[in-house]
């Protein structure tokens, strides 16, 4: 039971980091940003995004912020993961 929670939490980090290098990359492409896919993937990071962006301005037309939240995500999973891992073996789970 508990290596499956584990699995689920690494297949959840997974898909988001997934989708926020879909929305870096497809912010290249307006018409993809203007697409359902694009709009609803927008949607989903740009809550996470949106907190680098107030601190990191672009510089001219380049954003380096996605590149840092990318960084802090890996660190962010790579501790959530930890801290669950061990959640799971203090309840026996």
């Amino acid at each position: 039971m508990g290596s499956t929670i584990f699995q689920i939490g690494q297949y959840a980090f997974d898909a988001y980091y997934w989708l926020i290098l879909i929305s870096i990359f497809g912010s290249w492409f307006p018409k993809f940003q203007s697409s359902k896919v694009g709009l609803w993937i927008s949607k989903v990071v740009e809550p996470y995004l949106g907190l680098f962006r107030r601190f990191i301005p672009p510089l001219g037309p380049i954003d380096f912020s996605p590149i840092i939240a990318l960084f802090a995500f890996k660190f962010i999973r790579q501790f959530a993961l930890l801290g669950l891992s061990q959640s799971l073996n203090i309840i026996g789970a």
